[in-house]
């Protein structure tokens, strides 16, 4: 793909980067919090944040000039890495672009990060080492602007295709899970939870449906995504997963599996719950069960 017109060039911003450093501001290994109006006016550096977890967020306040965001997270391989970036509502200042064979390619827009639910993905080629760099939209006044997002780092999802693509491409799935997969599931899943079906809602502007659930049993969960309703005192929550899926609303109690993502739960495998009680009970007397399930 051929660095975008409009973009700065990489060599601009390598000679740039000469006169920067790593910028001040509130900060920990994750996440970065600053405002372009603390730095030197006459300057052009471009100032640079280094965060290395696998998930975080930044908020650049007063966007000015530019900024070099390098994630580096420690990771123990170099499996093929995919980066997600999702932008806040309020999105405003900047567009956001990545560094990748010597050309800046743009990833988010200033226009395209208001859009609500919006989440751009591609692959890292080299997963040690991400480096994005947030170019300033001109302004005429000092009207308050921020230019927030959070990122996500996923491994191992084998991801094919087209280098961006919407969250749920990378981690929903529409066909059933066999008997392996399932099993896995309860064992590594976010989440996993027994309960049924209230109502199913689709997104067709943004190609994804949610499933909102009443839960019987929360047997894990990352956060708080399902929550005790303190009017009815029924524990609910929705899950989310691709309008191609064809989710329909149906009877009975479903074993609800998958993994959060920006504060969201992503479906994985949802088998009925009877259908899981028989296959798991049939692998723990041959021993095959990878984990222990709570059975009560």
């Amino acid at each position: 793909m051929a660095a975008e017109r409009g973009s700065p060039s990489l060599l601009a911003l390598l000679l740039l980067l000469a006169g920067g450093g790593q910028r001040p501001g509130a900060a920990d290994y994750c996440s970065w919090r600053g405002s372009g109006l603390s730095w030197e006016p006459r300057s052009r550096a471009v100032e640079q944040v280094h965060l290395r977890c696998t998930e975080g967020s930044l908020e650049w306040m007063y966007p000015a000039r530019a900024l070099r965001v390098v994630l580096e997270p420690n990771l123990s391989s170099a499996r093929r890495t995919t980066v997600c970036i999702k932008p806040a509502s309020d999105f405003q200042g900047a567009s956001i672009y990545v560094e990748r064979a010597g050309q800046l390619h743009l990833v988010v827009s200033e226009a395209e990060g208001a859009r609500p639910h919006h989440v751009s993905c591609f692959s890292a080629h080299t997963p040690q080492r991400v480096a994005l760099f947030l170019q300033a939209s001109p302004q005429r006044d000092i009207s308050r602007r921020t230019a927030s997002f959070q990122y996500e780092l996923l491994t191992n999802q084998g991801a094919t295709g087209p280098e961006f693509k919407k969250m749920a491409l990378v981690e929903a799935m529409c066909r059933p899970c066999d008997n392996m997969e399932l099993l896995m599931a309860i064992c590594s899943s976010d989440f996993v939870v027994k309960g049924s079906i209230r109502n199913v809602s689709h997104d067709s502007e943004n190609h994804m449906s949610q499933v909102d659930v009443s839960v019987q049993k929360v047997y894990r969960q990352k956060n708080r995504i399902f929550q005790q309703d303190e009017a009815s005192g029924e524990w609910q929550g929705p899950i989310r997963t691709l309008l191609q899926c064809k989710v329909k609303k149906g009877g009975g109690d479903f074993l609800f599996t998958g993994n959060e993502h920006f504060g969201e739960a992503w479906l994985g495998c949802a088998p009925r719950f009877k259908d899981f009680m028989f296959i798991y009970r049939a692998a723990r007397e041959r021993g095959a069960n990878p984990c222990e399930f709570q059975l009560n």
